[in-house]
């Protein structure tokens, strides 16, 4: 059994090296989410002009990864407090976001996002969209897994070891 999640947090090469790292993750994918333009490309989505986030679709084993703990993981990768911005990169398909599945997601990252905001460990508030899922579109091969094809490329993403108030 495998469940999938779809996150937006600044450029998806380092959230994506990231992401693959963390036991229980099955499978990543770099795309475009949260926009209403049919078949984005990065051509299009870069002029932050779509509505797409650059994203992340993730494929994960629950009986090893809970939706809860990705969560957590998530919100240690990227600066959830700067709206439309991720280090060098800026514009609204530079978004911090959660595309929920279905209720229970929903309600997780809405659980998380308080417990974030309330560990203290960032000195403002979550600015992470939680939006229902709408679709995916998978990116160009190119930017699939960009840092192992190209180890020294660009990247904003690091995980920080703080606590964010997670709880089992």
């Amino acid at each position: 059994m495998t469940e999938q999640a779809y996150l937006a947090g600044g450029c998806f090469w380092g959230l994506e090296e990231l992401m693959r790292q963390i036991p229980g993750v099955i499978s990543t994918e770099v795309g475009y989410c949260g926009g209403d333009t049919a078949d984005a490309t990065y051509e299009t989505v870069r002029t932050g002009r779509t509505g797409h986030a650059e994203s992340l679709r993730i494929l994960f084993d629950p009986q090893k990864l809970s939706y809860r703990h990705l969560l957590f993981e998530f919100f240690r990768m990227h600066n959830p407090t700067t709206p439309n911005r991720q280090g060098n990169d800026t514009g609204t398909q530079y978004r911090s976001a959660i595309f929920y599945l279905d209720q229970e997601q929903k309600e997780t990252a809405l659980e998380v996002i308080e417990a974030v905001d309330h560990s203290g460990e960032w000195q403002a508030s979550v600015a992470t969209e939680v939006a229902p899922f709408k679709t995916f579109h998978r990116a160009e091969e190119y930017h699939q897994q960009y840092l192992v094809k190209h180890p020294r490329g660009y990247t904003c993403h690091h995980r920080r070891n703080f606590s964010l108030g997670e709880t089992p």
